[in-house]
């Protein structure tokens, strides 16, 4: 009886005391209030400062991928084949735009915005190609008069170049928004120059000199800035170094081209004054070869990279000893460029569709 007793007496004062129950004292826990154990962790990290949410910075730009090429303008089966490798490029790695470096319409440039030209040297061949093409001018694109006399690729109808201006608001894909312009994509900046009028000196479309430093403030904000022109600064082709455009070897000996404007002394000192050092690198067409120059120190770090077998080949030159990362004279073919964010990667392409060179420049 005393045991029981004993045990009744503990029930009732477990009941009294509701130990253990749902609920709890005033002191004590209540639903959906913070454990011991929760309590606790926050007296510790009381003393914590707050780090709030890591700052990762802005994302990395989307890659811009895009091709390179010029003297383009034949409408022939080597234009074409180049296109289908650019058109292979686009379906498995991508394709933002390509860069056209003048001598876009052989040998004399176009006559109209309606002349047939357009269909058979431009359209047909990228016509699969669903893309923006940026232009610049060539001597071809300016026909050519001397004395007169028919001239093509002499490159002295001024008139010319405004009517393939004027051809962007009849197409879908040509761009050329002025004989020299800028334009940006993503962290890509580019320079588009119209050296033809700088080898004559001629200014009826503007001075660029005075342009120049406008152009730089337009791309300022881009991360890579590029130049594209149709006359080379430096070639192993046939046309060669601008200053000694057209020159022979006799003998050994150098004989320079007897015609000053057209040596290209001006493009060389617009060149070596104006934009090296300004920009990444210069893509030029003209000699219709492939080329990418190790002569970065002739223009102040900045890369030069010939492009100009879009459509027709021609052969290299012995003695014009510039040196060369790679280079081809045997095959058509176009350079494809990927900039992903600090890191540009060059590949040439052949008309076969084989890659046949890669370089790869980081800022």
């Amino acid at each position: 009886m005393a045991t029981r007793g004993w045990i009744l007496g503990m029930a009732a004062l477990m009941a009294a005391c509701d130990c253990g129950g749902e609920g709890g004292t005033p002191d004590g826990p209540v639903d959906g209030g913070p454990s011991d154990a929760g309590v606790r962790d926050a007296g510790r990290d009381a003393g914590r400062p707050d780090l709030g949410t890591p700052d990762l910075g802005p994302p990395p730009p989307e890659p811009v991928r895009f091709f390179v090429l010029g003297d383009t303008g034949e409408g022939n089966e080597a234009q074409h084949e180049v296109a289908d490798v650019m058109e292979g490029l686009c379906a498995t790695e991508g394709c933002d735009f390509a860069v056209l470096l003048g001598d876009n319409i052989y040998d004399d440039g176009v006559a109209s915005v309606e002349d047939e030209q357009w269909r058979t040297k431009f359209e047909e061949p990228y016509a699969d190609l669903r893309i923006p093409f940026f232009a610049v001018l060539g001597n071809h694109d300016y026909g050519g008069n001397i004395l007169f006399v028919d001239t093509p690729g002499a490159g002295n109808e001024w008139e010319k170049g405004s009517i393939e201006v004027a051809y962007a608001d009849f197409s879908d894909k040509w761009v050329m928004d002025d004989t020299h312009y800028t334009f940006t994509w993503g962290n890509v900046g580019f320079i588009m120059v119209d050296s033809n009028s700088i080898l004559w000196d001629e200014d009826v479309h503007g001075d660029q000199r005075v342009w120049y430093p406008t152009a730089l403030t337009e791309v300022g904000g881009a991360e890579w800035v590029f130049a594209a022109m149709h006359h080379p600064l430096r070639s192993n082709g046939q046309h060669g170094n601008a200053g000694r455009y057209e020159s022979i070897e006799v003998a050994g000996v150098e004989i320079p081209l007897p015609v000053p404007i057209m040596d290209g002394r001006k493009v060389r000192d617009f060149m070596e004054e104006v934009v090296c050092g300004t920009v990444d690198v210069v893509f030029t067409g003209h000699d219709h070869n492939r080329q990418w120059l190790d002569e970065a120190d002739r223009c102040e770090g900045t890369e030069l990279v010939v492009s100009g077998a879009g459509a027709k080949t021609t052969d290299f030159v012995s003695g014009r000893d510039n040196d060369v990362f790679w280079s081809d004279d045997t095959q058509e073919g176009v350079l494809y460029v990927v900039v992903e964010g600090s890191v540009m990667t060059g590949r040439f392409y052949g008309r076969d569709g084989t890659m046949e060179f890669e370089r790869t420049l980081v800022h």
